[in-house]
């Protein structure tokens, strides 16, 4: 066999476990959300919903590298405890798939990707790209020492819509903050779901989150509070941006949408991965998709 083939395969296995690190297939609840937000901006300013090739590059990259980033410094800070929680001990960063000098590799130059291509927006984008940086890094170090890490999570997938209207307009616009607020809730909501899988690791390694606190009950009726204001926030961006029927079905979708989540939950914990994955990655595109309907 010929060191050729070896290589490609070695190149394509470490692509692998750097996509498995990241959980790369994740994208999906933020990219739409970066989309939808461009494409709103851009009918608001001009009419058309069609923001161009360049924008749609950039924004491409700067959505990637910027949750590359987040999840490496992740992955990179809860080795310790990655290790010991028997649903993540087969992490890449913890078997020894991805060494700590890879990791950091990996999270420095997505760092640097992210700040170039923020510069290459425009200034606003350039200026706010540390801060952003900062508060993807901050959820980590939050689960530390405090039950509000859900929240911050969700205000790291919040900035997402923040992110694509400064890429198209160079400013932060009212149905935008409703929007990036509705975000925060909707993954913060479905955060305390997911998190109902390690109630009594957290509580035997006195990590701090909302299900280890309250109990499994009380932590579903906050993650229903949070997906009812999920909803509020989403009619304030319609109304806000002026939108009309179509935006409005995507609202109405979505709230079906989470209350069938709510119910694969509340009916069986096994389903966790099926309501997090399945329903909530389909959310972010049913949602997308009736905006595009919107704005043609």
């Amino acid at each position: 066999m010929s060191s050729e083939p070896l290589a490609k395969k070695s190149i394509m296995g470490k692509l692998s476990d750097f996509s498995e690190l990241v959980m790369f297939k994740h994208s999906v609840f933020s990219l739409p959300f970066i989309f939808i937000a461009m494409i709103v901006a851009s009918y608001v300013d001009t009419g058309s919903g069609w923001f161009g090739w360049k924008l749609l590059f950039l924004g491409t990259v700067a959505a990637v590298s910027a949750r590359n980033f987040a999840m490496g410094v992740n992955r990179h800070l809860d080795r310790d405890i990655d290790r010991l929680n028997p649903r993540t001990k087969n992490r890449p960063s913890v078997d020894g798939r991805v060494s700590t000098v890879q990791m950091l590799f990996f999270i420095v130059v997505n760092a640097l990707v992210f700040v170039v291509v923020a510069y290459l927006i425009n200034d606003l984008a350039f200026k706010l790209s540390i801060p952003i940086l900062l508060i993807l890094g901050a959820y980590t170090l939050f689960k530390r020492f405090s039950s509000l890490a859900h929240l911050i999570l969700g205000i790291s997938l919040g900035l997402a819509p923040i992110a694509g209207v400064v890429a198209v307009s160079g400013e932060i616009t009212p149905w935008s903050v409703y929007l990036a607020i509705g975000v925060m809730f909707w993954v913060a909501g479905f955060d305390l779901l997911y998190s109902l899988q390690d109630i009594e690791f957290d509580k035997a390694h006195k990590l701090h989150s909302i299900p280890s606190r309250f109990g499994a009950e009380k932590t579903m009726w906050i993650a229903r509070v949070f997906h009812f204001l999920t909803i509020f926030f989403w009619i304030g961006f319609v109304w806000s941006a002026h939108l009309g029927i179509w935006a409005a079905s995507a609202i109405l979708f979505a709230a079906i949408m989470l209350t069938y989540e709510h119910y694969l939950v509340n009916k069986d914990f096994t389903k966790i991965d099926r309501a997090f994955f399945t329903v909530n990655g389909y959310l972010g595109f049913v949602f997308l998709f009736f905006i595009i309907l919107e704005v043609v």
